[in-house]
C-alpha cells in the first residue's frame, strides 16, 4: 500500500509516517519501481504500535525500545514493565506540578475581585509585582 494508504490505517500523517521512518523508528518501506513507498502489514502494525504508545505518553525512544521489546520473543516482561513504570512516574510528576500550578492560579483568582477596578493581583503576580 502507498503511504496515503498507511496514513490512513494508522490514523498517522504521511509527513509522520517519513519522520518515523527518516530516524529508524520502523523499518524501511520497500520501494516500486516508480519509487514510491511500498507498505505492508507489518509495517501497519508498527506504525499503529508507535501510534498507541505516542497515546500513552511515550517518547519515541521509549517507542523504539518497547519496539524492539514487541519484536523480541525472548524478551522479559519485566523490561517492559519497567518502561511503563518509569512512565507512570513521569506521569504522576506532571499531575503533582500540575496540581501546585492550580493551587497558585486559584489563590491568585480568589485574590482577585474581578469588579470595575483596574487593580488586579493576578496581573501584578505575573508583573513579578507584589503589593502589600
Amino acid at each position: 500500500m502507498n503511504i496515503s494508504s498507511a496514513a490512513e490505517a494508522t490514523g498517522l500523517t504521511p509527513k509522520t509516517i517519513r519522520y518515523y521512518e527518516s530516524i529508524g523508528l520502523v523499518s524501511p518501506a520497500s520501494r516500486r519501481d516508480n519509487g514510491y513507498r511500498d507498505y505492508d502489514d507489518q509495517h501497519v502494525r508498527e506504525l499503529l504500535f508507535i501510534s498507541q504508545a505516542r497515546e500513552l505518553g511515550f517518547s519515541l525512544e521509549e517507542c523504539g525500545e518497547l519496539l524492539n521489546l514487541y519484536k523480541d520473543k525472548g524478551r522479559k516482561s519485566a523490561d517492559v514493565k519497567a518502561i511503563a513504570h518509569a512512565r507512570i512516574e513521569d506521569i504522576d510528576q506532571k499531575i503533582s506540578r500540575l496540581q501546585t500550578v492550580r493551587e497558585s492560579l486559584q489563590q491568585l483568582v480568589t485574590c482577585c475581585h474581578g469588579d470595575e477596578r483596574p487593580d488586579c493581583p493576578i496581573l501584578d503576580s505575573l508583573a513579578g509585582e507584589q503589593k502589600n
